[in-house]
């Protein structure tokens, strides 16, 4: 899914290509692993460099909507999957809309439409993942409510008996080549809940050292989308990173942070959009949707 344009704000050309890049490496995902079926949305139209930035779009598709030009090609990768697509503003879908998936995943979404979206599926119980690229940046958020899952775990061998100093003492052994399934549980909160810790509260302090510092760049990234209409640029660089570091200021100000988190010159890794970083966050998001869909059951391989 894709955020609605502010009028008058305007993205260039290759911004926009390198946008649907971040999303097509979802769906790639998403349609190869199969699942059942899948719905592409996006209002917008195919630019003169979208062919060659996206690999679902053929050429010869400049000025159609971009879910319509990749489907051919999406659906080719694995006809067992249904995959259908919206052309309609998503800012404009009711709530129902959202109500009828069983996970939903946002990409190149302003901080308003992933927060609306997720308070939707939150209160309706729906899976949503969302996840974007900035540059060198990557993040993905995941709200799965309250999700039940199984998680495979060692057995733990009958009690023996060992001799330690003279003292008979029971042991209980692990026992590696038995395992079992454990089912657990976790709740999972909102986003605004994230985006919005009081960080001035005693508690809060107290895990600010545990906290990653792209937690805050990523809220630095997403006041410069919702401000501008547009990501950082590499067509209006000086302008974006004297921007951007007006934001951090702003942003760590008003959170109650020092703004000594990340050196002044964090801008330089906030421009264009890194294809092997997009096949990264791209993979994460599609993992995550299929393991929270099988609840844990699907074991994906590679390193962990």
């Amino acid at each position: 899914m894709v955020e609605k344009e502010e009028a008058g704000g305007g993205i260039s050309e290759k911004e926009a290509a390198q946008k649907w890049l971040r999303s097509s490496q979802v769906l790639l995902n998403l349609i190869l692993v199969g699942v059942k079926g899948l719905t592409m949305l996006d209002h917008e139209q195919v630019s003169p460099e979208g062919p060659g930035a996206q690999f679902l779009i053929r050429t010869g598709s400049v000025g159609r909507n971009r879910a319509e030009a990749s489907l051919e090609r999406a659906q080719n990768l694995n006809p067992m999957v249904d995959v259908k697509v919206h052309t309609e503003d998503m800012e404009k879908k009711p709530e129902s809309c959202f109500t009828q998936f069983d996970a939903v995943c946002l990409t190149c979404c302003s901080r308003d439409v992933i927060v609306k979206v997720d308070q939707i599926c939150h209160k309706n119980g729906i899976k949503i993942v969302t996840g974007d690229v900035f540059g060198y940046h990557g993040h993905t958020f995941v709200n799965l409510g309250e999700h039940e899952f199984v998680e495979e775990k060692t057995k733990v061998a009958k009690v023996s008996q060992v001799v330690e100093d003279g003292l008979d003492t029971e042991r209980a052994e692990l026992d590696s080549s038995e395992t079992i399934m454990v089912k657990k549980k976790v709740v999972f909160c909102p986003v605004k809940e994230a985006l919005e810790v009081a960080w001035r509260s005693e508690k809060a302090k107290a895990t600010l050292k545990c906290t990653a510092p792209d937690y805050f760049l990523l809220q630095v990234l997403l006041k410069f989308r919702t401000d501008t209409g547009h990501n950082p640029g590499s067509d209006s660089q000086s302008e974006d990173a004297e921007l951007l570091l007006q934001n951090w200021n702003d942003v760590l100000d008003s959170l109650g942070v020092s703004p000594d988190l990340l050196p002044d010159d964090f801008v330089r890794y906030c421009f264009s959009k890194m294809a092997p970083v997009c096949a990264v966050v791209g993979g994460i998001l599609a993992q995550e949707i299929v393991k929270a869909l099988s609840h844990g059951i699907v074991e994906f391989l590679g390193p962990k």
